[in-house]
């Protein structure tokens, strides 16, 4: 037998040499593994067969199994060493173990197998998933005029199920301009010259037209001092040496000790309103009333600051309504102006909040918060940026290119200062977010099927493993299928920009009907 095996060792060890140094042969045969294991000195080889893993397999027929002292173990006796235990006694000359599975299989093969496992369970496609998809939609709604401020903030969009509005500047284009003055007892010019001069330094749209009316009548504006602005109330300064207040009525009146009677008042807001109305022919508008008062006079005049509504304030009202999603309108302004533009887009009248201060737009959310609810807030000035702040998704039209407090507090900045952009945000980060549970689906399968594989659990019953190339090709073409599956979001851009060519030939083909 020795000599059987010793001639079987050196034929291929012969073999493997000659197909070494001889390719034209390409003989493929390579052995020099199995003659330099088998030409040791001593090997021990323990080979299960069928069931039978017991040590009465390779000892003689009459031999016990007893235990002993270490130093009572003599040469010549056959040790019994359980896995995980040492050789208990020293040894003279080379002893090889043959560590193999329970199954019998050779080291190497289990080797091979650990090194297809790690190959294949690389977490490349796990960790492309998510990245790949925010990557692709973020740059996608930049495209867009989206400027989204992380990744996390397309999550949370995408699970919005509120959407609160402001009004001024939200729903309307944010580009007022004085439709009327009333005053009791004083000329116009006078009216609108202290009024700019109090306002001339403040950031709000209105502020603005006051000021541009005044200077579209060419008047002086004298210098003011002491000035003083209370967002979502109005503006108070010192004004020829006299203390004027411009802003909500009930802020006004509480500046100045003096109280202008009640019928003086509603005759005043009815004057400045109808004069208003007069000047608008359009429906499509809201009229805002801002009062002026003065030290030692109280409440002198009203002046009504009109802004037409945003040509897709209705349909993108209607559209959020589609998905599911509610919209409230919270307003600083009163309570008739908030109800008609309400009406006019839309917005049900238990979801339409007036006369509200900032903090108070703060605590509506944070009520809707605590509800349960996933709040997304659009606005566009400094008054609504505590309310940015606080929902869950802050979104700012960017009026004129300019940034103000609003952009800084959202989490996105409508750059195209488009009010049906809230939409197209929030169709985008649906979308991406689906990407990104495709991408983790067929990471997690991927990993869940390759990874058995790679193991060895087809090899007993289909003699199949997979070899580490194989492996690694099956890692690759996992990582390739993520970033594809998320570069298919590119195909959600040009739909959306069919959608709204589409859209804009019909709003032509309008036009052109009603001329």
């Amino acid at each position: 037998m020795n000599s059987l095996v010793g001639f079987g060792s050196i034929a291929a060890f012969a073999i493997s040499a000659v197909s070494l140094f001889n390719v034209e042969l390409q003989w493929n045969a390579t052995f020099f593994d199995e003659p330099s294991l088998i030409s040791t000195k001593s090997r021990l080889v323990i080979s299960p067969s069928g069931s039978d893993y017991s040590a009465e397999s390779i000892l003689c027929s009459d031999a016990m199994c007893l235990e002993v002292p270490t130093d009572d173990i003599r040469a010549g006796d056959s040790i019994l060493v359980l896995p995980g235990e040492t050789i208990p006694v020293d040894v003279s000359d080379v002893l090889l173990n043959d560590i193999a599975g329970p199954d019998g299989n050779p080291l190497l093969l289990s080797m091979k197998l650990a090194v297809d496992v790690l190959v294949v369970s690389c977490p490349c496609a796990l960790g492309l998933a998510t990245p790949t998809a925010i990557l692709v939609g973020t740059s996608l709604g930049a495209k867009e005029g989206l400027l989204i401020r992380g990744g996390d903030v397309l999550e949370r969009l995408a699970g919005i199920d509120y959407v609160t509005l402001d009004k001024t500047g939200t729903l309307t284009e944010g580009k007022p301009s004085v439709s009327a003055v009333a005053s009791l007892g004083h000329e116009e010019s006078e009216m609108l010259r202290i009024s700019a001069a109090v306002e001339k330094t403040a950031s709000h749209p209105i502020a603005k037209a006051i000021l541009t009316k005044a200077e579209s009548l060419n008047l002086s504006i004298p210098i003011t001092h002491r000035q003083l602005a209370e967002p979502g109330s109005g503006t108070l300064a010192e004004v020829d040496g006299l203390l004027v207040a411009v802003g909500k009525l009930n802020w006004v009146r509480e500046r100045f000790q003096q109280r202008t009677n009640s019928s003086d008042l509603k005759r005043l807001e009815q004057s400045v309103i109808s004069q208003s109305s007069a000047s608008n022919s359009s429906s499509n508008h809201s009229t805002t009333v801002v009062y002026v008062g003065r030290e030692g006079e109280g409440i002198i005049g009203a002046i009504a600051i009109s802004d037409n509504l945003r040509p897709d304030a209705e349909s993108t009202i209607t559209r959020l309504q589609q998905k599911g999603i509610k919209t409230v309108l919270l307003s600083g302004d009163r309570e008739e102006a908030v109800a008609s533009v309400a009406k006019t887009v839309g917005i049900e009248n238990e979801f339409v909040n007036a006369s509200l201060m900032p903090q108070q737009k703060s605590g509506i959310i944070s009520s809707l918060q605590e509800s349960g609810h996933s709040v997304a807030m659009v606005g566009d000035g400094i008054n609504d940026a505590p309310s940015l702040a606080l929902a869950d998704v802050g979104i700012a039209l960017q009026i004129e290119g300019q940034e103000n407090a609003a952009s800084n507090a959202a989490s996105i900045i409508l750059l195209g200062n488009r009010l049906s952009q809230v939409v197209e945000a929030i169709d985008l980060a649906k979308a991406t977010m689906g990407k990104v549970r495709q991408n983790l689906t067929w990471a997690v399968a991927y990993n869940v099927v390759a990874i058995p594989m790679a193991a060895g659990i087809l090899l007993p019953h289909f003699d199949f493993a997979m070899t580490p190339s194989l492996s690694g090709g099956m890692m690759a073409l996992s990582s390739i299928f993520v970033v594809t599956n998320s570069l298919l979001l590119q195909f959600h851009g040009h739909r959306r920009k069919r959608e709204k060519g589409n859209a804009n030939n019909r709003f032509q083909q309008n036009e052109a009907t009603l001329g």
